[in-house]
């Protein structure tokens, strides 16, 4: 079995540096994992929600609804235009987190010699690292007091760019769901508690099996995702939980009926 490159930081700087096997090799791959952890996480304390509410209401959407800074608060408190800023801004954070992920770290990659088919993004150390902290980064801002949202959008980005295939059967999951309860924050729950499912079985779908880091990191991020949720799924065991509403109504009625969910 040989190993095929593709180009990333680290690998680039063990190379240039001629230091493969030493103990600097070992830094500069420590001192990788540290960027795709302290970048991400700062991207994520990117947060549109406070962003845009303050800079174009001159409030705080935080003291609004839900409590949370995220699309759906937004959409709530200060309309659908607000909320589909926010929710572009979650996720595009989680892309540009990711995709530094990619570079910084890369990936391992196998080809087996006998059928001559390569297998790559066996392990994508670096994203699945850069994802969890995008999140973490999103739930708990550094700049706005570790006080987020709930980290729906920017996790479903994490999840599709790790594994496109587990992303459309997670985003399934919640379509179902959410159609079926009209709760979305359950949609949302039961999508992301999947998710570690999901991407193990896609993962083991391949010879050698793929992305182990990342099926590692995906419980947390759903347990991260069902914590955020927790008065959510507290209300919806008491029915209490506000129902989406698929019909067109009144702009006061629509608003009253809306989740009780934060992307």
């Amino acid at each position: 079995m040989n190993g095929i490159g593709t180009w990333n930081l680290v690998s680039y700087l063990i190379r240039t540096l001629g230091v493969g096997g030493t103990v600097a090799a070992t830094a500069i791959t420590v001192g990788g994992i540290l960027l795709c952890m302290i970048i991400p996480y700062l991207l994520g304390s990117l947060n549109f929600g406070v962003m845009i509410s303050r800079r174009r209401f001159h409030d705080d959407v935080r003291t609004h609804g839900s409590g949370n800074a995220g699309a759906t608060n937004m959409v709530r408190t200060y309309g659908w235009k607000a909320g589909l800023l926010t929710m572009i801004g979650d996720m595009l954070k989680a892309v540009v987190a990711v995709g530094l992920g990619y570079l910084i770290v890369g990936v391992n990659a196998q080809v087996t010699s006998d059928s001559g088919l390569a297998y790559r993004m066996v392990d994508q150390f670096g994203a699945a690292i850069a994802g969890l902290f995008v999140m973490l980064g999103h739930m708990f801002p550094v700049f706005f007091k570790f006080k987020g949202g709930k980290g729906v959008a920017t996790s479903g980005i994490v999840i599709f760019m790790i594994s496109p295939m587990a992303g459309a059967v997670c985003l399934l999951i919640f379509l179902v769901i959410v159609v079926g309860t009209r709760y979305v924050s359950l949609g949302s729950v039961m999508g992301l508690t999947f998710y570690p499912i999901i991407l193990n079985a896609f993962s083991h779908a391949y010879d050698p099996p793929r992305n182990s880091t990342a099926c590692l990191l995906s419980v947390l991020m759903a347990m991260l995702v069902v914590y955020m949720h927790r008065e959510n799924i507290k209300r919806i065991m008491n029915r209490t939980e506000s129902k989406i509403s698929f019909k067109k109504k009144s702009s006061a009625k629509t608003t009253a009926e809306t989740e009780e969910t934060q992307a």
